[in-house]
């Protein structure tokens, strides 16, 4: 079975990424062909980045970075739910990306955003950040406004398109993390 990551992409306190990756993960669970599984990056309590070497030689040497490292590299891929922060992804979730090489690579990923204009600026720059460590991004994404998908700011409410829209990304991210996966698994 493929396994894939909904990773959250924001730490901040009373946020409402959470509750997007949540709702990702209630429609992802309902595929058949994979387990999913809900990657909080709060729970791991990254500091800035901090290895003395470059992550393209994976010898890391702090604890956090190691635990990092085994939990991102049991993925196939990965659906990436961030808020657009100034015309952007947070600074946590690039972090969180740039500790890590070889464990996002040949991987498959899908995004969710949200934001005044839907974070559409956020995947811009996700998809420029997740080519440069090798990681295959689909085309469809799901765009949440705060002013449509949410009630007062606080829960969420997508629209019936918002729904079908995460369902043809996911079936996407499946079919390139299977193909993906012979890359990685190839003698």
């Amino acid at each position: 079975m493929l396994k894939i990551a909904i990773i959250t992409g924001s730490t901040r306190p009373m946020r409402i990424n959470r509750k997007v990756a949540e709702w990702v993960y209630s429609v992802a669970k309902m595929q058949s062909d994979a387990i999913f599984e809900l990657v909080d990056i709060a729970d791991y309590n990254l500091p800035m980045f901090d290895e003395p070497l470059p992550p393209t030689l994976g010898e890391y040497r702090q604890e956090h970075t190691k635990i990092w490292s085994q939990k991102i590299a049991d993925f196939d891929g990965f659906v990436f739910v961030t808020p657009e922060y100034n015309h952007s992804i947070t600074g946590v979730l690039k972090n969180a990306i740039d500790f890590l090489y070889s464990e996002w690579n040949n991987k498959s990923a899908g995004f969710v955003s949200y934001g005044a204009t839907g974070g559409l600026r956020a995947i811009e720059h996700l998809r420029l950040i997740l080519s440069e460590v090798q990681i295959a991004h689909v085309r469809p994404q799901t765009s949440l406004s705060l002013y449509d998908d949410f009630r007062n700011f606080e829960s969420i409410a997508p629209r019936p398109f918002q729904i079908r829209s995460l369902n043809e990304m996911l079936e996407l991210v499946l079919l390139w993390a299977q193909a993906l996966k012979s890359i990685r698994t190839r003698p």
